[in-house]
């Protein structure tokens, strides 16, 4: 490009990322602007791979748990939940039913942990500093009752092919039920600072619209696909855990925007709290694991086993040649595909729109990269 032409051009090319703070990780995302209008856009993916699968492949099937905790590390515990559950499917093992409750009670408080991270951070790409602090305010709690009943506060290692490792110590279910207590006015206390906040209204009304059609053909799920109005939930469409015996609603919204999208997981905290409740009101006596062999070795076949983790459809594909190692590991991640959407969601709009849309998808690298 000589000179002249180029002084003439009007388009700029900016990197966003993959330091940039509001990326959510290592994302690099290629803009083409006109001014502060978005022309163009390219999600850069491929800086904190790990070969997470692979090395899954390379271990017993006891022994994958801890690499997938750090798929997405900010919901090791339904990561977890995925894996163990393909593999029972493989074995035939069923799980006693205290262990399923206590499954699901783990992993709705998992589901409001990363939906609070998620809060907290969108808030603050868009220049909410007190949400986040609040946010963050009620994690800490739920991530005491993980240190309690896992010893660990991000990556748990929570769950055992059979079941639990252990029962819940004595009192945690007293803290869990003293913090559904009152997490529903913490929520009402977020939304009376954004739902009808005026800054908050310009900055995500309208903003990374997606229709239902065009959201199907990405492949999103989770809360990018129930804010374009598609009520999909693999919690009800194909129930796991003791989900079958829970009583909940999934929330949708209308326009498919980024407000809508914080709606839908707004409402989704409630209904995680209402779970919970229904857990602890209904959690059955029993052991919590299941007889399972000191050394697994499946029977040779393949699994598809999918869960409705708090990004989307999180799902695991294991081929068994019989041996203790799955032959073929395979993780089908939200992230991934929701992030797939972010050029049709951001072109025409501005750049600050960018950052809002990339928060609303609630994205992590870890799972996108593997």
């Amino acid at each position: 490009m000589n000179r002249d032409t180029l002084l003439s051009s009007h388009e700029l090319v900016v990197n966003m990322g993959p330091q940039h703070p509001a990326t959510h990780g290592v994302l690099r995302v290629k803009l083409v602007l006109d001014g502060e209008k978005i022309l163009d856009c390219e999600p850069v993916i491929g800086y904190l791979h790990r070969g997470i699968e692979k090395l899954g492949e390379s271990e017993d099937y006891q022994k994958v748990p801890p690499h997938i905790d750090r798929v997405d590390y900010t919901a090791a515990v339904s990561n977890v939940l995925g894996y163990v559950e393909a593999v029972e499917k493989l074995l035939g093992i069923e799980v006693p039913p205290r262990a399923n409750y206590l499954r699901t009670m783990m992993t709705e408080l998992n589901r409001l942990a990363s939906h609070l991270i998620w809060l907290g951070t969108h808030a603050l790409d868009i220049g909410a500093m007190t949400v986040f602090l609040y946010a963050f305010r009620e994690r800490e709690e739920i991530l005491k009752v993980y240190e309690a009943v896992f010893g660990a506060r991000l990556t748990y290692n929570a769950f055992r092919i059979g079941g639990m490792a252990e029962d819940v110590p004595d009192g945690i279910l007293d803290k869990v039920r003293e913090f559904t207590d009152y997490f529903p006015r913490r929520v009402a206390e977020y939304e009376q600072l954004l739902t009808g906040n005026r800054i908050w209204l310009r900055r995500t009304v309208d903003v990374g619209k997606i229709t239902a059609e065009e959201a199907i053909s990405f492949g999103l799920t989770g809360p990018p696909l129930r804010g374009s109005g598609v009520r999909w939930d693999m919690r009800r469409a194909k129930p796991y855990a003791a989900y079958a015996d829970m009583d909940f609603e999934i929330p949708i919204g209308k326009n498919g925007d980024t407000y809508d999208r914080y709606l839908v997981r707004m409402e989704e905290m409630r209904q995680s709290n209402r779970i919970i409740r229904q857990t602890l009101d209904r959690l059955p006596d029993g052991p919590v694991r299941a007889k399972v062999p000191r050394v697994i070795k499946p029977p040779v076949g393949e699994i598809y086993h999918a869960i409705e983790a708090p990004k989307g459809v999180l799902g695991y594909y294991l081929v068994s040649d019989g041996s203790s190692k799955p032959y073929r590991l395979r993780i089908r991640p939200p992230s991934y595909f929701n992030l797939a959407a972010l050029k049709k969601m951001i072109v025409g709009h501005l750049v600050a729109d960018a950052v809002a849309v990339i928060g609303t998808l609630d994205i992590v690298l870890g799972e996108i990269d593997r």
